[in-house]
Parts: structure tokens; sequence; C-alpha cells
């Protein structure tokens, strides 16, 4: 489905005395990467916020592949996997400068009103977007 990349670099502060990146970041870069993915649509998590949507995240699996080191500049690839119901899912690559695979991933969030604090369906004006980029 729809498919958006984001290029990051890693910062002295996310990695471990070694240099190696700490593998906790590595929910911030899928972070990143679905922020930057809805971005891309125009919708961002302020204005779903806004609107009494919160998004939190349900399940998190992380596929370590080689080590991302500092200053290494990563891209994170980040797919829709299907289209979203309660909840919408993301599958997740990050590549380093040499197109060397370091990790894949997946997350799944659910829809919450944020009055209600009970799940929801995916709003029309995500739905609206995905139905164009089909065409």
């Amino acid at each position: 489905m729809q498919k958006h990349n984001t290029s990051i670099r890693v910062r002295y502060a996310e990695t471990d005395q070694m240099g190696v990146v700490y593998h906790g970041n590595y929910a911030q870069f899928f972070e990143i990467g679905r922020t930057e993915w809805l971005r891309s649509l125009g919708i961002t998590y302020k204005y779903m916020e806004k609107t009494g949507i919160m998004l939190p995240v349900i399940s998190l699996s992380c596929n370590f592949k080689k080590s991302a080191l500092y200053d290494d500049e990563l891209t994170i690839s980040t797919t829709l996997k299907k289209t979203p119901t309660v909840k919408i899912e993301f599958d997740y690559e990050i590549t380093n400068q040499n197109n060397e695979l370091i990790c894949t991933g997946n997350t799944i969030l659910a829809f919450i009103n944020t009055e209600t604090k009970k799940p929801m369906r995916c709003p029309d004006y995500i739905l609206d977007k995905l139905a164009v980029l089909k065409k």
C-alpha cells in the first residue's frame, strides 16, 4: 500500500559507549516514520488530537539485522499494511547510507476517542486521502 521514506542521522545521544544505536530508540525511529507518513498525506498528529483522536501503539515488534552507528544516515521506509479500520498497521524497514538493512519492524495503533477513551473507526479524512492514492 502507501509507502513513505524519511531520512534521519543518528545522533550521539542515541548511541551507547560503543557508538551503536541503543535498541530502545528504534520505537522512536518508527514513530518518526509513521508521523512523516501521515504528514505526506497532509495530516498531523496535532490535527488528529485537536479533532478528538488519539493513536496509541498497541503492538510493536522489531527484528534487528545489523547495528546502526553514530552519524549513520538512516532511511526509514514506512508502509501502510492494509486499509485502516479501528486499527492502523505499519511495516518498517530501516537501512543505512550503504543501503544495508538495519532492521524491520511493525506497529499496530488503535484509533481512540479522546473524550470517551474508547476505540473508534478510522476517520473519514484519512480514508478519503487513501482512496485518492489508490486511483
